[in-house]
């Protein structure tokens, strides 16, 4: 008998993606993955199949000559071959039944994604604590350091979530940019983000504002100033985009205002944005929480003018 519900165990740490299908007229279900998904080719998705990697909701292993069924939630392994290792840890802040606070360094990914699957944060934590339930409850990208919250119990989820889509954490990131004199803080920037046309960017446009961050300055040496931020909302790229747009863009930051070409990681030069400070009161246990990252931003070696921030 079969069981609807079914969801496969995690591997190491890595749990199994998934995809619905759509009514189609495919012949296969191998067929329907490799238009669905161009960039991975039709051998690996047949080996995939033949390994045993491919199942359906019922549990039921999907064969490369399966026929395609509508309407059905499909689960895979993914792999990703020769991934380098990013020679970075994560630190562990804080740790109950409910709750893991990490604080991230720069350049690794909170979760699986594209060229990155066992180099993130969340399989790290998988495979170190053993607990494959862990869920993060909010994302930092992988170029921002800091602290990113995980939730344990699939049961009380739902209550770490909501603290964020009901705007109730304070969240504050500390920058590096240019200091502008002209510009006077405090300051609120309140702007329409949508995508760019570039699946990694966004950009401001004009109506109604669906992204706020509120701006002041902690420290100014030089050309250069330490800025503490928070963001009201959480659209994705937020603060590096409100920032180009005030002309203050974060040091070492590879998208805005300039695109840098794919690939190209320095590891010498990383993005000036630190998840700094998180507070909030806890849904289940009533207690205030406040976490601080223990990392401190740093700047290039180039900037012999800069102020003697140390290193993260």
């Amino acid at each position: 008998m079969t069981n609807p519900s079914f969801v496969p165990p995690a591997r190491n740490g890595i749990g199994p993606s998934c995809i619905g299908l759509p009514a189609g007229a495919w012949p296969t279900t191998l067929d329907f993955l490799v238009e669905r998904f161009t960039a991975v080719p039709r051998h690996v998705w047949h080996q995939r199949m033949v390994d045993g990697d491919v199942v359906d909701e019922h549990g039921r292993i999907l064969s490369p000559n399966n026929p395609y069924q509508g309407h059905l939630r499909v689960y895979y392994y993914r792999t990703v071959p020769n991934e380098p290792r990013i020679p970075f840890d994560e630190v562990i802040l804080f740790q109950d039944e409910q709750l893991i606070v990490v604080d991230k360094p720069h350049f690794l990914p909170v979760m699986p994604s594209g060229g990155y699957l066992n180099e993130t944060v969340l399989v790290r934590l998988k495979q170190k604590l053993g607990i494959d339930t862990l869920v993060p409850i909010h994302r930092i990208d992988r170029d921002t350091a800091g602290l990113v919250m995980f939730s344990v119990q699939p049961e009380t989820r739902a209550h770490y979530h909501a603290l964020f889509s009901q705007r109730t954490v304070k969240k504050t990131y500390e920058a590096i940019a240019p200091w502008r004199d002209d510009l006077k803080m405090p300051l609120t920037r309140e702007s329409r983000m949508v995508e760019a046309g570039h699946f990694m960017l966004q950009h401001e446009v004009s109506g109604a504002p669906n992204a706020v961050t509120h701006l002041d300055v902690l420290e100014v040496q030089g050309a250069l100033a330490c800025y503490a931020l928070n963001p009201v909302t959480g659209k994705r790229h937020q603060l590096r985009v409100h920032m180009a747009a005030l002309g203050l863009p974060i040091l070492g930051d590879g998208l805005y205002p300039t695109l840098t070409p794919e690939g190209q990681i320095d590891y010498d030069n990383p993005l000036q944005l630190l998840a700094k400070s998180i507070k909030f009161t806890d849904p289940v246990t009533g207690q205030i929480r406040h976490f601080e990252s223990q990392r401190q931003l740093a700047l290039r070696p180039s900037a012999t003018s800069a102020p003697n921030w140390a290193t993260a």
